[in-house]
């Protein structure tokens, strides 16, 4: 019997659920005694839900639910602490005299669950396989984009990443493109974990399936090692990897369930059966799983409202600008996360240098002005608007944020031709060409303003060529572009970016929406689930239930 034969309780609501105490008869029903979290025999068990039957487990991914459980059982090349410090890990240091070709040398203890040693070879593997088209990673062109070779593996001319040598077992040179000064940067994350590269590349360059299953005998970089992995019912364990190269893991195992329903999910994590989620995203969080469970960091990410500037009505600038000068924006975050743990945005830039006294003067809320600017617009007033369409509209909070939007238009503006749909990226249905907002995050995986524009705001962006319906700017490409010449600790480097950000705010093209804090996702007992910028645990090696 598997979970999701029980997902008949999420046709009660959600808040009747919890008072009525479902969590203890659902729990007991589908996990027995066994399941309730306890400290084991054998030592202290982490118990987690994975809210979907997810069939693909390779970290090579670079993205999705999986991929937030890349630390726990792989070792990356570096890493960034909670404070935004960056740390060594697999490298130990880095170098480089003039941007261009960076030299970074490996822990000499650094080795695999099975003892043998961590090589510059496996470090070069894992990136070429994870650049590989077929492999269908995420992000990998967030780390190396600008490494040579890069390009020719996308286009499917070359297997071999050309500007990455091996003079020794430990030491990698990597000769990029063109000069980045902020690339040692860029490998600082789990996007591309270390892999042993004689098992997870096959003679012919590509991912070999199912290579990181342990009836594959696979080894692992990272503190814990995957024992079983049941994807039919969505089980998974992992137990500590006693050849672990840094600090001895705590924890003796951890259990991932995969439950799709957000209720039963919170109710047994509510009635201590699970101490921890992948992600958990409801309104009511607080009120259901106290401050602790989804507290963390504010990261350099931000969810908006995007406007489609090449879809009518937003190919009018007055109608943007009064779309968004309709909406109070302090009671846009209130009614989605009333209690946090996100903050409210005001701008795109957050938790980087230059976020604070950017210049960025927070669009105003004004009705008036607002209905005045729909009177002048092409349009004329709401009348003549076509329907307006929202996609990404599809968690509790999201919808919450949405619905607050839609109702401020209709009694600041009279717009009442509004529709909303849950898909991100594509969304397929009839009105495809229609939809005109996009609620979407963007960010950055590097303490670093330019890289967080040149992702969201410059033309050559995902978000600005798909979201934006092929924003440009010429000054913020300008201005960003000059920007990323400047070393790290230049403040030229801030200053340019400050100024880019400036320039598009003039563009009225989104509603500012809310500053992402990274969740623990867990309960208060459980000590050391702090992530960092790109959903990493920091230490999952010190995680520990309770006082130990």
């Amino acid at each position: 019997m598997t979970i999701r034969e029980h997902q008949t309780v999420s046709q009660i609501s959600r808040r009747d659920a919890l008072k009525l105490g479902l969590a203890a008869g659902v729990g007991l029903t589908m996990f027995g005694m066994s399941a309730r979290v306890v400290m084991a025999e054998e030592g202290q068990v982490l118990k987690a839900i994975n809210p979907a039957f997810d069939q693909d487990w390779s970290p090579l991914r670079g993205g999705g639910r999986t991929f937030r459980w890349n630390s726990f059982w792989w070792a990356s090349p570096m890493y960034f602490d909670t404070e935004g410090k960056l740390q060594p890990y697999v490298f130990t240091s880095w170098e480089s005299s003039d941007n261009k070709v960076w030299t970074f040398k490996i822990d000499p203890k650094a080795v695999f669950s099975d003892g043998s040693k961590i090589t510059s070879a496996d470090v070069k593997g894992s990136w070429e396989v994870a650049s590989m088209p077929n492999t269908k990673s995420q992000r990998a062109d967030q780390v190396l984009s600008k490494v040579q070779g890069y390009k020719e593996i996308g286009a499917g001319s070359g297997t071999e990443l050309t500007g990455v040598a091996t003079p020794d077992e430990g030491t990698v040179t990597v000769t990029l493109t063109q000069a980045d000064p902020i690339f040692f940067m860029r490998l600082a994350n789990h996007i591309i974990p270390v892999t042993k590269a004689s098992q997870s590349r096959g003679s012919d360059g590509e991912e070999i399936a199912d290579w990181y299953k342990p009836d594959n005998n696979a080894v692992y970089s990272g503190p814990f090692k995957l024992t079983s992995i049941d994807i039919d019912a969505g089980t998974l364990t992992f137990e500590p990897n006693e050849n672990f190269f840094g600090a001895k893991p705590k924890l003796a195992r951890i259990e991932i369930s995969s439950i799709e329903d957000n209720v039963t999910a919170t109710s047994l994590i509510n009635s201590g059966e699970y101490n921890v989620h992948t992600e958990l995203v409801t309104s009511t969080i607080i009120q259901d799983l106290g401050p602790e469970f989804s507290a963390g960091p504010i990261i350099p990410t931000s969810q908006h409202f995007w406007f489609n500037t090449s879809r009518a009505p937003m190919n009018d600038p007055k109608v943007r600008q009064a779309l968004i000068m309709a909406v109070d924006r302090d009671g846009l975050f209130k009614a989605s996360y009333p209690d946090g743990p996100h903050k409210k945005a005001d701008q795109i830039l957050n938790s980087v240098p230059g976020a604070d006294g950017s210049g960025f003067e927070p669009y105003p809320f004004d009705p008036e002005g607002a209905k005045k600017l729909l009177a002048e617009s092409s349009y004329g007033g709401p009348e003549r608007l076509p329907k307006i369409m929202f996609v990404g509209v599809s968690a509790p909070a999201i919808q919450a944020a949405a619905q607050f939007i839609a109702e401020q238009w209709r009694q600041n503006l009279g717009i009442t031709a509004v529709d909303m749909k849950p898909q991100q990226d594509a969304y397929a249905g009839p009105d495809q060409n229609s939809v005109q907002i996009f609620r979407d995050d963007v960010g950055t995986r590097v303490p670093d303003a330019v890289s967080y524009l040149a992702g969201s705001i410059a033309s050559t962006s995902s978000n600005a060529q798909n979201k934006l319906g092929g924003y440009k700017n010429d000054k913020v490409d300008s201005l960003l572009a000059e920007a990323a010449t400047k070393a790290a600790d230049d403040p030229q480097r801030v200053k340019l970016a400050q100024e880019a950000q400036k320039a598009f705010r003039d563009d009225w093209v989104f509603i500012p929406w809310y500053s992402q804090a990274m969740s623990r996702w867990a309960t208060k007992e459980v000590k050391g689930m702090e992530k960092n910028l790109d959903w990493q645990v920091v230490a999952p090696w010190d995680i520990s239930i309770g006082q130990a």
